[in-house]
């Protein structure tokens, strides 16, 4: 059973609750025998509004604000257009009934076409129509972030927002925060600790300074999955969706939704080496032939290191010699600097 939207559920019914006591209160003004009648416009009323409530649960403040001021600049035109002397001349008072439904058809027209034309613009767009005044656009980094499991449970959230790489606020939704519980209170010792991971790495980050952490309990009704309920709130709040799910990350580009994924980062921070290149490298184990020692750059990346199996257990400046890709990633050549200088 779901309760993410038992508040928002409690509220809807006392609305309709007092409106229906409200109904009953203004008929019994009127005579005792009215009461059942205001009762009835009073619960048709609460449920009127309910069902344009629900109508609108994916239209945000921000959809809500550009309507009204398109409306508002298409009343105004309507106004102007109407407002010339052309309607109040004389001769025009025989044909008054042409020109009342000329009026309201402006009004109304008008009125609709300049909240569309809104709704369809983006914000520094606002500018043609008032000339000098710009909007003030977010800066891409001040967008909060909408965090998956996926994302939570990796653990590098808190190092990345530590080093100022990322900032802003996290929004997790409940149901990614019930799956990471669930995960937590999980039989198999693999999803469990994958939870418990997950639980502590928000710990950290509402404990950390400058990070808010909101729980967003708005969950999408129209979605099943939840990479599509995720996605929907990426778009209806403009959060960036940060994972490390590539396939949640494709299809959320897909669908116009920004995507910040962990993996693509770290591919990005991969070192670049070339022939020629100079590392110190701490030596951990022999290679594959008894004269080579392997070592590993900070991402991982395996480097050999040839005639140097002497060296191991101790840290060396090694010359990048030459790279092969294989299927289990790039590997990289190396010799011994000490070698190359005789």
């Amino acid at each position: 059973m779901n309760h993410n939207n038992t508040p928002a559920n409690v509220a809807r019914a006392a609305f309709v609750l007092i409106a229906t006591l409200l109904g009953i209160s203004l008929a019994l003004g009127q005579g005792a025998n009215y009461g059942w009648i205001g009762a009835l416009i009073g619960l048709v009323f609460g449920l009127l509004v309910i069902v344009i409530d629900l109508g609108l649960r994916n239209f945000s403040i921000k959809g809500f604000s550009s309507g009204t001021f398109g409306l508002l600049v298409g009343l105004l035109c309507a106004w102007l257009v109407t407002s010339i002397g052309f309607f109040d001349a004389g001769w025009m008072q025989q044909y008054q009934l042409a020109a009342d439904i000329f009026r309201l058809a402006m009004f109304l027209g008008l009125g609709f076409v300049g909240m569309m034309l809104a709704l369809r613009s983006k914000r520094e767009e606002f500018s043609l129509v008032i000339p000098y005044v710009r909007f003030r656009q977010e800066a891409v980094q001040d967008q909060p972030l909408l965090a998956d499991a996926t994302a939570i449970i990796d653990g590098r959230l808190p190092r990345l927002f530590a080093s100022g790489f990322l900032s802003g606020s996290i929004l997790v939704p409940r149901f990614v925060l019930d799956e990471l519980q669930s995960l937590a209170d999980e039989g198999d010792d693999i999803r469990r600790a994958r939870g418990k991971r997950g639980l502590d790495c928000l710990a950290q980050l509402r404990k950390a300074p400058r990070i808010e952490v909101a729980i967003h309990d708005e969950d999408p009704r129209d979605e099943d999955t939840t990479d599509g309920k995720l996605i929907t709130l990426s778009r209806l709040t403009g959060a960036r969706l940060i994972t490390s799910d590539a396939n949640l990350a494709k299809v959320a580009r897909l669908q116009n939704a920004t995507v910040l994924d962990l993996n693509d980062l770290a591919q990005a921070m991969r070192p670049t080496v070339a022939p020629g290149d100079e590392l110190d490298l701490n030596l951990v184990k022999e290679g594959k032939d008894s004269h080579q020692a392997v070592g590993y750059l900070p991402d991982g990346t395996m480097i050999v290191v040839n005639q140097a199996v002497s060296k191991i257990g101790t840290t060396q400046s090694v010359v990048v010699a030459g790279a092969v890709q294989t299927s289990a990633g790039r590997l990289i050549f190396a010799e011994l600097k000490e070698s190359n200088s005789r």
